[in-house]
Protein backbone atom coordinates (compact mmCIF):
# COMPACT_ATOMS: atom_id res chain seq x y z
CA UNK A 1 0.00 0.00 0.00
CA UNK A 2 1.22 3.53 -0.75
CA UNK A 3 1.01 4.97 2.76
CA UNK A 4 3.54 7.62 3.80
CA UNK A 5 5.86 6.07 6.39
CA UNK A 6 8.48 8.82 6.67
CA UNK A 7 8.89 11.52 9.34
CA UNK A 8 5.52 13.15 10.04
CA UNK A 9 6.94 16.56 11.05
CA UNK A 10 8.31 16.83 7.53
CA UNK A 11 4.71 17.04 6.29
CA UNK A 12 4.03 20.03 8.56
CA UNK A 13 7.24 21.68 7.40
CA UNK A 14 6.38 21.04 3.75
CA UNK A 15 3.00 22.82 3.85
CA UNK A 16 3.98 25.40 6.48
CA UNK A 17 1.19 24.64 9.00
CA UNK A 18 1.00 22.05 11.81
CA UNK A 19 -0.96 19.02 10.56
CA UNK A 20 -1.15 17.58 14.11
CA UNK A 21 -1.86 19.38 17.41
CA UNK A 22 1.19 18.14 19.28
CA UNK A 23 4.25 20.18 20.32
CA UNK A 24 6.49 18.52 17.75
CA UNK A 25 4.35 19.96 14.95
CA UNK A 26 3.29 23.25 16.53
CA UNK A 27 6.83 24.46 17.41
CA UNK A 28 7.47 27.60 15.33
CA UNK A 29 11.07 26.69 14.51
CA UNK A 30 9.89 23.45 12.88
CA UNK A 31 7.82 25.14 10.19
CA UNK A 32 10.73 26.06 7.92
CA UNK A 33 10.70 24.11 4.65
CA UNK A 34 12.21 20.59 4.90
CA UNK A 35 15.91 20.07 4.41
CA UNK A 36 18.91 21.04 6.50
CA UNK A 37 18.73 24.76 5.77
CA UNK A 38 15.15 24.98 4.52
CA UNK A 39 14.56 25.38 0.80
CA UNK A 40 14.16 29.03 -0.14
CA UNK A 41 12.93 28.78 -3.68
CA UNK A 42 10.91 31.05 -5.89
CA UNK A 43 7.48 32.28 -4.98
CA UNK A 44 4.69 29.78 -5.67
CA UNK A 45 2.56 30.20 -8.76
CA UNK A 46 -1.24 29.80 -8.66
CA UNK A 47 -1.07 26.04 -9.22
CA UNK A 48 1.45 25.63 -6.37
CA UNK A 49 -0.72 27.62 -3.94
CA UNK A 50 -3.78 25.47 -4.74
CA UNK A 51 -1.76 22.25 -4.54
CA UNK A 52 -0.39 23.22 -1.10
CA UNK A 53 -3.92 23.83 0.19
CA UNK A 54 -4.93 20.38 -1.03
CA UNK A 55 -1.87 18.77 0.57
CA UNK A 56 -2.64 20.48 3.90
CA UNK A 57 -6.05 18.83 3.96
CA UNK A 58 -4.73 15.44 2.83
CA UNK A 59 -1.98 15.38 5.46
CA UNK A 60 -4.32 16.58 8.22
CA UNK A 61 -6.77 13.72 7.61
CA UNK A 62 -4.17 11.14 6.56
CA UNK A 63 -5.82 10.19 3.26
CA UNK A 64 -4.23 9.18 -0.03
CA UNK A 65 -4.71 11.08 -3.28
CA UNK A 66 -7.11 8.50 -4.73
CA UNK A 67 -9.30 8.57 -1.60
CA UNK A 68 -9.23 12.37 -1.61
CA UNK A 69 -10.37 12.53 -5.24
CA UNK A 70 -13.19 10.12 -4.43
CA UNK A 71 -14.41 12.34 -1.57
CA UNK A 72 -14.21 15.41 -3.81
CA UNK A 73 -16.15 13.67 -6.61
CA UNK A 74 -18.85 12.61 -4.14
CA UNK A 75 -19.06 16.15 -2.74
CA UNK A 76 -19.35 17.53 -6.29
CA UNK A 77 -22.31 15.25 -7.04
CA UNK A 78 -24.32 16.43 -4.01
CA UNK A 79 -26.28 19.71 -3.98
CA UNK A 80 -24.62 22.41 -1.89
CA UNK A 81 -21.17 23.92 -1.42
CA UNK A 82 -18.63 21.36 -2.66
CA UNK A 83 -15.88 22.58 -0.30
CA UNK A 84 -18.07 22.32 2.80
CA UNK A 85 -19.37 18.88 1.79
CA UNK A 86 -15.78 17.70 1.26
CA UNK A 87 -14.87 18.82 4.80
CA UNK A 88 -17.98 17.04 6.13
CA UNK A 89 -16.99 13.75 4.50
CA UNK A 90 -13.45 13.99 5.85
CA UNK A 91 -14.56 15.00 9.36
CA UNK A 92 -16.98 12.08 9.63
CA UNK A 93 -14.31 9.46 8.97
CA UNK A 94 -14.07 7.07 11.93
CA UNK A 95 -10.37 7.69 12.55
CA UNK A 96 -11.01 11.44 12.64
CA UNK A 97 -13.94 11.05 15.07
CA UNK A 98 -11.66 9.07 17.41
CA UNK A 99 -9.05 11.83 17.14
CA UNK A 100 -11.53 14.69 17.67
CA UNK A 101 -12.94 12.91 20.76
CA UNK A 102 -9.43 13.05 22.26
CA UNK A 103 -8.96 9.28 22.58
CA UNK A 104 -5.67 9.64 20.63
CA UNK A 105 -3.24 12.48 20.07
CA UNK A 106 -2.80 12.22 16.29
CA UNK A 107 -4.66 10.96 13.23
CA UNK A 108 -2.04 8.23 12.77
CA UNK A 109 -2.58 6.90 16.29
CA UNK A 110 -6.36 7.00 15.73
CA UNK A 111 -5.96 5.04 12.52
CA UNK A 112 -3.89 2.41 14.32
CA UNK A 113 -6.44 2.14 17.13
CA UNK A 114 -9.23 1.54 14.59
CA UNK A 115 -7.29 -0.96 12.44
CA UNK A 116 -6.30 -2.99 15.50
CA UNK A 117 -9.99 -3.50 16.31
CA UNK A 118 -10.21 -1.44 19.52
CA UNK A 119 -13.07 0.79 18.33
CA UNK A 120 -16.79 -0.07 18.37
CA UNK A 121 -19.51 1.79 16.47
CA UNK A 122 -22.97 1.23 17.95
CA UNK A 123 -21.56 -1.76 19.84
CA UNK A 124 -20.06 -3.50 16.80
CA UNK A 125 -16.36 -3.67 15.92
CA UNK A 126 -15.37 -1.55 12.93
CA UNK A 127 -11.77 -1.78 11.75
CA UNK A 128 -11.95 0.53 8.70
CA UNK A 129 -10.57 4.02 9.35
CA UNK A 130 -12.53 5.40 6.39
CA UNK A 131 -15.90 4.25 7.82
CA UNK A 132 -18.30 7.18 7.48
CA UNK A 133 -20.16 8.08 10.67
CA UNK A 134 -23.82 9.12 10.58
CA UNK A 135 -25.77 11.37 12.92
CA UNK A 136 -26.69 9.36 16.03
CA UNK A 137 -23.79 6.88 15.78
CA UNK A 138 -21.94 6.19 19.03
CA UNK A 139 -18.23 5.39 19.18
CA UNK A 140 -16.92 3.40 22.15
CA UNK A 141 -13.68 1.60 22.98
CA UNK A 142 -12.92 -1.96 24.02
CA UNK A 143 -12.08 -2.24 27.76
CA UNK A 144 -8.46 -3.25 27.10
CA UNK A 145 -7.63 0.15 25.57
CA UNK A 146 -9.35 2.35 28.20
CA UNK A 147 -6.15 3.10 30.16
CA UNK A 148 -4.33 4.27 27.03
CA UNK A 149 -7.29 6.45 25.99
CA UNK A 150 -7.44 8.06 29.47
CA UNK A 151 -3.69 8.77 29.36
CA UNK A 152 -4.09 10.40 25.96
CA UNK A 153 -7.01 12.51 27.21
CA UNK A 154 -4.94 13.68 30.20
CA UNK A 155 -2.00 14.59 27.94
CA UNK A 156 -4.39 16.68 25.78
CA UNK A 157 -5.54 18.84 28.70
CA UNK A 158 -6.60 21.82 26.56
CA UNK A 159 -8.37 19.69 23.93
CA UNK A 160 -11.79 21.02 22.90
CA UNK A 161 -14.36 18.56 21.57
CA UNK A 162 -16.15 20.05 18.52
CA UNK A 163 -19.80 21.08 18.86
CA UNK A 164 -21.08 18.38 16.52
CA UNK A 165 -19.97 15.64 18.94
CA UNK A 166 -21.07 14.75 22.49
CA UNK A 167 -18.33 13.17 24.61
CA UNK A 168 -18.91 11.11 27.77
CA UNK A 169 -15.45 10.95 29.44
CA UNK A 170 -16.55 8.56 32.21
CA UNK A 171 -17.80 5.92 29.75
CA UNK A 172 -15.28 6.84 27.01
CA UNK A 173 -17.99 7.17 24.39
CA UNK A 174 -18.56 9.84 21.74
CA UNK A 175 -21.80 10.44 19.88
CA UNK A 176 -22.18 12.21 16.54
CA UNK A 177 -24.95 14.67 17.40
CA UNK A 178 -25.04 16.65 14.13
CA UNK A 179 -23.25 17.10 10.82
CA UNK A 180 -20.05 19.16 11.18
CA UNK A 181 -19.96 22.67 9.74
CA UNK A 182 -16.87 24.43 8.40
CA UNK A 183 -16.64 26.81 11.39
CA UNK A 184 -16.51 23.81 13.81
CA UNK A 185 -13.42 22.35 12.15
CA UNK A 186 -10.24 23.40 14.01
CA UNK A 187 -8.06 23.50 10.91
CA UNK A 188 -7.72 26.53 8.67
CA UNK A 189 -7.89 25.67 4.97
CA UNK A 190 -9.33 27.38 1.90
CA UNK A 191 -11.54 24.76 0.25
CA UNK A 192 -12.35 27.05 -2.71
CA UNK A 193 -8.74 26.79 -3.88
CA UNK A 194 -8.92 22.99 -3.64
CA UNK A 195 -12.11 22.81 -5.71
CA UNK A 196 -10.55 25.14 -8.31
CA UNK A 197 -7.47 22.88 -8.53
CA UNK A 198 -9.56 19.94 -9.77
CA UNK A 199 -11.69 21.91 -12.25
Amino acid sequence: MARYLGPKVKLSRRVGVPVADIPKHTAKRQLTPPGMHGFRGRRLKEYGIRKDEKQKLRYHYGVLEKQFRRYLAEAGRRPGNTGELLLQYLERRLDNVVRRAGFTRTIWAARQMVVHGHVLVNGRKVDRPSFSMSVGDVVSLRPGIHNLARENMESLAGHIVPGWMVLDPSELTAKVAALPTSDQIPFDVNTNLIVELYR
